[in-house]
């Protein structure tokens, strides 16, 4: 490799940055110079990664780079994973994705041999949060059979330090069977807040309300109560035939949404639980062509489990999070759109928003 090519791409980008005067551009020419400024931050990144791999010392890449140290660890540890993975290292190379979306996919084709493939297109098409989510699922779903209860007791941890205004800022990483319950509580809690806000006529932002909600709750004084279970463990029927001692091939034992969750735990959480039966290749709930606002629990929590057999959760429709979604209608009511399943779509709360707004300019909110 000649490195004079890199030293003039340098020398390049120096004049371009010395020429550059945004306040002059037209939005769309604003717009374009992003985008070549971004993949030239990506085929850097490539580089950096590469010669990282080669140097293989995190202080030093570190001060180099000026960036952090756990930061720069990541980057060594992808750069390792370059040359297992075809499909990755290409991708990198040729500036299609960034440092960060090459983390994530390394982490998982580490785990998972070949997932690299798949996760590449959801880079190309999801933003990254989706990336990270599904990139995350894999390692974890690869990983639920390497002591994974034990993993998560060890992965337990909590801090708590004060910011720069004097907030206090607490962090806790639970295992998913802990946490899961305690999220569901403090959404539900959120709720109460913010329907209280909306009618004193003083709304604020849900994550304001959320925040107020586990204040509420480490300090007992929370009130809201879910409206659907607060935690919801599906488990394939082999694994509790063969004695919840491990999770096949095409099986699951996880939290929806959330990840995996071993067998051994999830044998202790049914002890003290409602069991049902999930029959995803018998009567389909899309079949229901009535819905309301008294919809049985049963079909609610179905609903919620997402498509089988992945059962990973609905997720909007607009955006791909899985986080607070929420069954929209595709077209209002108020243009006689059905309740029936094929006119309810998930979408989470921004997007839903922007939905109604575009209905509601384009007329079709009016009364009938």
């Amino acid at each position: 490799m000649e490195t004079s090519y890199v030293d003039d791409a340098v020398e390049l980008l120096e004049k371009a940055n010395a020429d550059l005067d945004p306040e002059l551009m037209s939005i769309p020419e604003a717009k374009r110079q992003l985008e070549s400024y971004a993949k030239a931050q990506r085929l850097g990144a490539y580089g950096v990664a590469a010669l990282a791999r080669k140097i293989d010392d995190a202080e030093r890449l570190a001060k180099i780079t000026g960036t952090s140290i756990g930061k720069a660890r990541e980057t060594v540890a992808t750069s390792k994973t370059l040359g297992d993975s075809r499909d990755l290292s290409t991708a990198f190379q040729m500036g299609s994705i960034s440092l960060d979306q090459a983390t994530e996919i390394a982490r998982a084709e580490e785990a998972a041999p070949g997932s690299a493939k798949e996760l590449l297109k959801v880079a190309k098409k999801e933003s990254f949060h989706v990336l990270r989510d599904e990139a995350r699922r894999t390692k974890l779903e690869a990983e639920q059979h390497r002591g994974l209860a034990e993993r998560q007791r060890e992965a337990k941890t909590a801090s708590h330090h004060t910011g720069e205004l004097g907030m206090a800022h607490i962090h806790l990483a639970l295992q998913p069977h802990v946490g899961s319950p305690i999220m569901a509580r403090a959404e539900a809690e959120a709720e109460r807040l913010a329907r209280a806000a909306r009618k004193a006529g003083v709304p604020e932002d849900f994550d304001k309300h959320l925040a107020d909600a586990y204040a509420n709750l480490l300090l007992g004084s929370g009130k809201g109560r879910a409206k659907r279970p607060e935690l919801v463990v599906l488990v394939s029927h082999e694994v509790a035939k063969r004695g919840w001692t491990d999770v096949g091939k095409g099986e699951v034992c996880k939290i929806p949404g959330v990840g995996p969750v071993a067998p051994e735990v999830a044998k202790e959480i049914g002890k003290d639980a409602f069991l049902n039966g999930v029959f995803f290749d018998g009567k389909d709930l899309r079949q229901f062509k009535r819905w309301g606002r008294s919809t049985p629990i049963e079909i609610t929590v179905a609903l919620e489990l997402g498509e089988p057999s992945e059962f990973e959760g609905p997720k909007c429709i607009d955006c791909g999070n899985r986080f607070r979604t929420e069954f929209d209608h595709v077209e209002p009511r108020n243009c006689r759109g059905p309740t029936s399943h094929p006119n309810l779509k998930p979408r989470c709360w921004p997007c839903h928003q922007a939905k109604t707004a575009r209905d509601r300019r384009a007329g079709k909110l009016q009364p009938q």
